[in-house]
């Protein structure tokens, strides 16, 4: 993902480098669906530019927050969350402490899900050594589980 844009709100007229849905979708990933849904569940942190003729217009602005809430909802974030995460992002800096709480409290989460893929993926490793094992001494042994 790239860095954040300096601004927060670019002059979205001028805004020469404003890509069509099209574009958008390519450029993260997502669907043309899955960017409307996303703007209609106000999970963005404005309403998408639109041009003369109505069309969707995302800025470097909009690409990158898509971004960040597609990391978000890939660790697992409920959208009521990413939901709650926008809206405070919108409120104002007086929001920053309430944002903290609600990253870390995502970030106890994720770290718990990796514990538990790690577990199982230690699972796994320790089947494949017991087949490659068997696979090197000829006929593998019948007294093992699967």
């Amino acid at each position: 993902m790239a860095t954040a844009p300096t601004t927060t709100a670019p002059d979205r007229p001028s805004d020469v480098a404003a890509r069509t849905i099209a574009e958008a979708a390519r450029e993260t990933g997502l669907s043309p669906d899955a960017l409307r849904y996303y703007e209609r569940e106000g999970l963005l942190l404005q309403p998408v530019d639109r041009a003369s003729a109505g069309h969707r217009r995302y800025s470097e602005v909009d690409l990158y927050w898509i971004g960040l809430v597609t990391k978000l909802r890939g660790t697992g974030m409920p959208i009521r969350t990413v939901r709650e995460y926008a809206a405070l992002v919108r409120a104002g800096e007086h929001t920053e402490p309430a944002r903290l709480r609600l990253l870390e409290d995502h970030r106890v989460r994720v770290l718990e899900q990796l514990e538990e893929t790690r577990s199982n993926l230690r699972a796994i490793e320790h089947k494949i050594e017991i087949y490659r094992g068997r696979a090197g001494l000829g006929a593998p042994e019948r007294s093992v589980t699967p």
